[in-house]
């Protein structure tokens, strides 16, 4: 059998050298475009990788940080300082000095419950309503009472008072 002589045929010539040069630029364009969809996956790779590395080391921080407030609520919460306020002060046309002398003299009474667990200050609250209630204060010749408006145990006892004289 015998293979006809196409190569010498310029219609055939032209048409294997149209396939070469095609199949060259086809050639071509396939790796650039391999190269910049292999690029673009690369640096959504990298930006990915970061993103996690990143979330890592914030979740580690937040578990951490999540331990820290673990070991602090098991901390006993104390009584760290007392707030005295006495809310009729303009009635009794009390200065500034017999004020703070007044309230000097309150936070003498109950200073021992700084210090002290809120939980066991706060199981006894009527009782430190009582001691404050029934005690008169001397201060400049005058003796005054105290009823107690308002007692918020925290950190910080806060105590409203009402004032009155005594007899």
């Amino acid at each position: 059998m015998h293979i006809p002589p196409y190569y010498k045929k310029p219609s055939w010539q032209r048409f294997f050298a149209g396939a070469f040069f095609g199949a060259c630029i086809a050639y071509f364009i396939f790796v650039y475009m391999h190269g910049f969809m292999y690029e673009q996956l690369l640096g959504e790779n990298k930006d990915l990788q970061s993103q996690v590395a990143e979330l890592k080391k914030q979740n580690e921080a937040l578990l951490q940080d999540n331990q820290d407030l673990n070991e602090k609520t098991e901390e006993p919460l104390t009584v760290n300082s007392i707030e005295i306020t006495i809310t009729n002060q303009d009635e009794l046309r009390l200065d500034k000095l017999i004020i703070h002398d007044l309230e000097e003299l309150m936070k003498e009474e109950i200073d021992h419950i700084i210090g002290k667990d809120v939980s066991i200050i706060d199981e006894s609250a009527q009782l430190l309503i009582s001691s404050l209630e029934n005690k008169e204060y001397t201060v400049d010749d005058f003796n005054y009472g105290f009823t107690i408006k308002k007692l918020t145990i925290s950190k910080t006892l806060k105590i409203t008072a009402e004032a009155e004289l005594a007899d």
